[in-house]
C-alpha cells in the first residue's frame, strides 16, 4: 500500500471519528411490565399520533421509517398490506423546539403529537472574549413511541428519546436525528423500565 493511500485512510478515519465525537448523547426513558409479562413480538402497524403539519410529512416519515427498522431488528414484523389487522399498533410522535442561545424556547413545527416531558434549557454564559462568533440556537428533538396490543388496547411498551444539537449541525437534521433517536430508544429492548439513561 502506498504512502498516499495510508494518509488518505488515516484522514478518513480521523474525520469519521470527529463526526462520531460531535454527535450529542441521547436521553432515553422506557416504561413496561416485561419483567412480569414478557413482551411477545408480532406484526406491528406504525401510525402517527396525529396529522403532521403541512410541509413536514417527509420529516415525519423519516422518523417512522427509523422506528420501523428498529422494531424489525428487535423481532417485530411489518404486516404489509394487512396493517389494519396487525397484532400491535405503534404510535409515533415527534416534537421539536428551538432552545434560543440567549435563553428561552421557541417551538419548531416539525413533528406531531403532544410532548410527554420537558428539556432543561439552561445555557451557560462565560465571561471573557468570545472568538467563536455568535452562539447558535440548539434544536431539541424528542421521539416518543407507544406500542399497544390491538386485541385489547393495552399498552405493552412505551418510551421516549431526546437529543439537543446545535442548529444546522448534522445531528439536528431529520435523517441523522431519526436514526440516532430510534436506535437509542430500542437499544437492549425492552430496556429497564422507569429509568432514564444516556446513550452515547
Amino acid at each position: 500500500m502506498t504512502l498516499e493511500k495510508l494518509i488518505g485512510i488515516a484522514a478518513l478515519s480521523l474525520s469519521m471519528t470527529a463526526c462520531v465525537a460531535t454527535t450529542p448523547p441521547v436521553n432515553v426513558t422506557r416504561f413496561h411490565n416485561a419483567q412480569d409479562a414478557p413482551i411477545t413480538t408480532g406484526t406491528v402497524a406504525i401510525i402517527s399520533s396525529s396529522e403532521a403539519t403541512e410541509g413536514r410529512v417527509l420529516e415525519q416519515s423519516t422518523y417512522e421509517a427509523a422506528v420501523r427498522r428498529e422494531l424489525q431488528r428487535v423481532g417485530f414484523s411489518d404486516p404489509g398490506t394487512d396493517a389494519a389487522n396487525g397484532e400491535y399498533v405503534a404510535r409515533v410522535s415527534v416534537e421539536q423546539s428551538r432552545l434560543l442561545a440567549g435563553g428561552g424556547r421557541s417551538p419548531v413545527s416539525v413533528g406531531v403529537g403532544g410532548s410527554t416531558g420537558s428539556y432543561g434549557s439552561g445555557v451557560g454564559l462565560g465571561i471573557g472574549i468570545n472568538l467563536s462568533g455568535k452562539p447558535k440556537d440548539r434544536i431539541a428533538t424528542e421521539l416518543s413511541v407507544r406500542i399497544t396490543r390491538r386485541a385489547d388496547g393495552e399498552t405493552v411498551w412505551e418510551g421516549r428519546s431526546s437529543v439537543e444539537a446545535k442548529d444546522g449541525s448534522p445531528a439536528s437534521q431529520p435523517g441523522l436525528a431519526a436514526s440516532k433517536l430510534a436506535e437509542a430508544l430500542f437499544r437492549d429492548f425492552p430496556g429497564e423500565s422507569g429509568t432514564t439513561i444516556r446513550v452515547p
